[in-house]
């Protein structure tokens, strides 16, 4: 189980790790026991707790197999029990992984491989929070920039003048959601004389991507297992008094994907 890999990660930040299913629990101790798995994990037989929390996959018929199952997501709560975040992704079959839960509460870097540029106007690394991912996972791609003395680029909101921006390209293979940029900074900038939206300095750009389901990814599983993501990053550096030329940075993710695991808990503990 792939939350079991960043149990340290999330208690190095103060948080502790638990789940909730609708699994019984010889199920969830058969599951524990062949995954090693450390974190406490709930039995919501009748999902008693699930419907409470208004997260019943009402999708389900009442006579189906599957019936009592929730959607799939996390909470992140404080010492109080207040939630402080939720990642819950609009489709039911899609997993936001605990790396880029990681990345966006604790700014963690993901431990993964990592390629650095550098121009004559800044220094990046970009990464993806899992070097190795399965159907229908939601993971996030970073960009790290870090600009040279006196440089700034101009974020995307900007009017009149070339903005950063990561562009990645589409596939059949997964879905792309939109970029997020940080909140940039208004600077007056006396040699255009005008005030506008920039970054300097440290900043990061991410982009979260949905893999396809399994029908989706079969081809790749058969063959090289590998997933190739690429993209690139503009931007017009400037200086407080030369703007240099546009840039364009080539970037690339490769992937490695695995299906999922089909083992099933032994027949008598099953669901009925």
């Amino acid at each position: 189980m792939e939350l079991e890999q960043y149990v340290e990660k999330f208690r190095e930040q103060g948080y502790g790790v638990s789940s909730i299913q609708y699994d019984s629990e010889a199920i969830l101790a058969d599951f524990a026991k062949r995954k090693n798995i450390t974190f406490p994990m709930l039995s919501d037989v009748g999902s008693r707790i699930i419907r409470e929390f208004g997260i019943l996959n009402t999708h389900v018929p009442l006579d189906h197999f599957y019936y009592g199952i929730p959607y799939p997501g996390t909470y992140v709560v404080d010492r109080e029990g207040i939630v402080q975040a939720k990642y819950f992704p609009d489709s039911f079959r899609d997993r936001v992984t605990a790396p880029t839960i990681l990345l966006r509460e604790f700014g963690s870097e993901a431990g993964t491989w990592e390629t650095r540029v550098e121009t004559d106007h800044l220094e990046l690394k970009y990464y993806s929070t899992q070097d190795v991912v399965h159907p229908s996972v939601r993971l996030t791609l970073v960009v790290e920039l870090d600009l040279k003395p006196k440089m700034h680029v101009y974020a995307p909101s900007v009017q009149g003048y070339i903005p950063i921006q990561l562009e990645l390209e589409p596939s059949s293979e997964y879905v792309l959601h939109p970029a997020e940029y940080p909140t940039p900074e208004m600077i007056h900038l006396p040699a255009i004389q005008e005030t506008v939206p920039v970054y300097q300095g440290k900043f990061r750009v991410t982009q979260d991507i949905t893999l396809g389901r399994m029908d989706v990814l079969r081809p790749i599983f058969s063959g090289s297992r590998e997933l190739k993501i690429r993209g690139r990053l503009s931007y017009q550096a400037c200086d407080d008094k030369i703007c240099y030329l546009p840039q364009n940075i080539p970037l690339e993710w490769s992937l490695a994907v695995y299906p999922p695991e089909r083992e099933r808990v032994p027949e008598p503990i099953r669901h009925r």
